[in-house]
This record gives C-alpha cells, structure tokens and sequence, in this order.
C-alpha cells in the first residue's frame, strides 16, 4: 500500500512544480500599502492592474469609515453561529431586500463567499435525477460546484450556440429518462477573456428547451447594465435569468455574496444550503459596509461612468497600437501576446522592475502553450496618466519580445523547463 503523500511527493502539480521560480514574485507576489492605482511591490511603486476594485470603493475615506464604525460597534464576532439558528439579524434581511431590489429579483439570500457560495447552490439546485449543462470555460467555483453533482453533466464549447444546442438536445434525452430537470449554468462575464456570456441567445433557447438558468455575474455585478445590475440587464434579459449570483469581492470591493430569484427558490435555497446552514453568519462589520457599497452603487453612477471612461482609454489605445485583446465584451482586459513560459517571466519582471506596471500572468496550461496573457482590470480610481504610462511600456515589452531579447535573458531557465 502506498503512502497517501506519495503522490505529493512525486507531482507537484502543473503550477506547484514552479514553485521555486515563481514563488514571491509571479505567484503570490506581495502588494504592499492602500488598495490604489498604484501600490508598492518590492519596494517600488507600480500602477496597478491586477485589483477587481472596478468602481474604487476599497480605499475610499467614506467607505473605510463605514467599516471602522461597524468594526468598533460590532466587533468581528457578531452575530455569533449560523443564520438559522442565532446568527440572524434585521441588516441581513435589509442588506437582502435591497440587492433583491437591484438586480430586479423577487429575493436574495447572503452568503458568506463567493466560490464557497456557488459550488453549495449548484449541489442544492440539483439532486441525481437531474442535468446540469454547462461552459467549458466556467470559473474553478462551478466546476467544483458540478464535481460535487451525482447525476449526468455536459460541457459545450465556450460560448457557442450550436454545440449549446447540441447538448441542450443531449440533456432533454437523458432527463426523460431520468425524470429528472436541467440546469443549464453560464457566467455572465468570463472572467478570464472578458467575454460576456451569451444570455440572450441562451434564454431563446427556453421556447425549445425546457431548463433553468443561473448565471454566475462576478464581473458583470456593478460594472454592466444602466444601473450596474449586470449582464442581464445589460442584455436585456435580466427577467429570465432564473437564479442569479453575485460576488462582493470586486465592485464591492468586500468579502461575501449573494443569490437572488424568485421567493419560493430562495426560500428553498437558504433551508437548503449547505454552506450557509453549517457556516457561521457573515460578520455585521461586512453586512454593514456591504449596505453603504450597495447605496454607491445605486447614487452614484459616476463611478460607472468613470470605470468605463478608464476601460474605454485603454483597450481602444492598446488596439490602436496593434494589441490583440480578443473578443472582451467587458472591463476585463486581456493582451494576448505569443512566447513561451520563461519569455513570459522575463517579461513581466521587466514590466514590473523597469516599467512600473504590475499585472498578472497567464500561462500554459491555463491557456495553450506558446501564448503570454497578460490580463489588466482597469478601475475608476485609474488615472490617464496610468493608462498612458502603461500603454508605451505595452509598446516597449512587445518590441523586445519580438525582438528575442526575452528569449536570450531567459535560455537558462527554458532549457531547465524543457517542454514548458
């Protein structure tokens, strides 16, 4: 019998293989001072793209004002246990009301995170009769979400319409046979590649097919729609999305979630959810903070305004200079660019220690090998002076990529990864 950590000890893991090369500076690099624009890393000041504060609530003096008077009324216990038994309070139902209110939904249930949040309502919404349908460029939390589920599942090539249908006709097969239903799961905003899930086209197919939707709008929740209600707004379709979530974590700027939907599911779902019924309450310090971000959200619109000012500048400015960006529908901000591993750790320290500008690296086997993504989150607490600075360092990094300067700084550590 093998020991259980032998395999450990064998494979590291795609990325925990790099550990030695990356650690401290391509993964898990340390951002020090307020949550800005600019930050410091390793000492040196860096316009900064890697934060999801969209709407540049988390340093904002009000905001930090609001979680100071909570923190000091509340401490970081209150409420104490889970929210069925002694963990509930008046705020949790007014900070519900009021996103149900926002994302024009009948009703919303809090939860304490995001991932842990979506992968306990995907295994409540569905039990081992059912299908779930979902893209195969969903975040890691549905993913997770669906390994949890004990019935058939379909992936479709993402965001394509006709392998969507495709299995949309598999699953109706299989759910006659089961007696079962179909969940059909999509992001509103991929995360990734910045493109927005195609809503309107998936909630035509309900006059064919007979299924739920949830959508996962991360990104899209404060940053799309002409109130910030997201994708579905944004698209028209808000009303048919059957289950919505959306994280704080980005135009938020806070720690939790929230589902929304019609009232008799979100009455199911919060007797239901694992995550939340076993879970302590979120803090009164976050439902609190979480109030006075949803209130910004609502009257001040020119924090939009202003997001969208910056993501405008500077996607329109690195596509005039030949970038690709792909197909982003959204703040998110891809630059695709083409080079092995060690070129794209030689390039993004020189892009960080020479250029001053900090994003994050994407690499194989995220993607496909051969291709650099470096992905950038633009914020309203950007500057054009940053856009600027970043757009001919962009210009610059390209050149002597092109040019095999990477190529040669980095030959020591390509002929150490081999294949990588």
């Amino acid at each position: 019998m093998k020991d259980l950590f032998d395999k450990i000890y064998a494979d590291k893991g795609p990325l925990g293989k790099w550990a030695d090369q990356a650690e401290g500076y391509f993964v898990f690099p340390k951002l020090e001072g307020p949550i800005s624009n600019r930050m410091k890393f390793q000492g040196r000041e860096v316009v900064t793209w890697s934060i999801n504060d969209y709407l540049g609530l988390a340093n904002m003096d009000e905001v930090r004002k609001v979680d100071a008077e909570a923190a000091q009324a509340y401490g970081s216990a209150y409420p104490m246990g889970a929210r069925m038994m002694s963990g509930h309070t008046d705020l949790h139902e007014q900070l519900q009301d009021e996103l149900a209110e926002f994302v024009d939904k009948e009703a919303a249930y809090l939860l304490n995170f995001g991932y842990q949040g979506m992968v306990s309502t995907i295994d409540a919404l569905v039990n081992k009769d059912d299908i779930i349908v979902y893209d195969v460029d969903a975040h890691a939390c549905i993913i997770d979400g669906v390994r949890l589920h004990q019935g058939q599942r379909y992936t479709y090539r993402h965001n394509d319409m006709e392998s969507i249908d495709k299995n949309l006709m598999r699953a109706t097969k299989m759910a006659e046979k089961t007696g079962g239903g179909i969940l059909l799961i999509s992001e509103g905003v991929f995360g990734m590649r910045g493109e927005q899930g195609k809503l309107k086209e998936i909630v035509a197919l309900k006059e064919k097919y007979n299924f739920r939707l949830f959508v996962d709008d991360a990104h899209g929740f404060g940053t799309l729609g002409k109130t910030g209600a997201g994708t579905g707004q944004e698209q028209g379709v808000q009303d048919q999305i059957d289950v919505y979530f959306a994280t704080f974590a980005k135009s938020m700027a806070s720690t939790g979630a929230f589902i929304a939907a019609d009232k008799e599911i979100i009455d199911y779902l919060k007797y239901n959810l694992r995550s939340q019924m076993f879970a302590k309450s979120l803090q009164m310090q976050l439902v609190v903070g979480a109030l006075k971000r949803l209130d910004m959200l609502r009257t001040m619109p020119e924090l939009k305004q202003k997001l969208w000012a910056n993501v405008n500048a500077l996607q329109n400015g690195l596509r005039e200079r030949g970038f690709d960006l792909g197909t982003t529908q959204s703040c998110v901000t891809p630059v695709y660019l083409k080079g092995s591993i060690p070129e794209a750790m030689a390039l993004v320290k020189d892009l960080r220690e020479n250029y001053g500008i900090f994003c994050s690296i994407v690499v194989y086997p995220v993607i496909p090998k051969g291709l650099i993504l470096l992905r950038l989150i633009p914020t309203a607490s950007h500057t054009m002076e940053d856009i600027e600075e970043t757009l001919n360092a962009f210009s610059a990094i390209r050149e002597r990529l092109e040019s095999g300067v990477y190529k040669k700084m980095s030959a020591a550590l390509a002929e150490s990864m081999g294949d990588y």
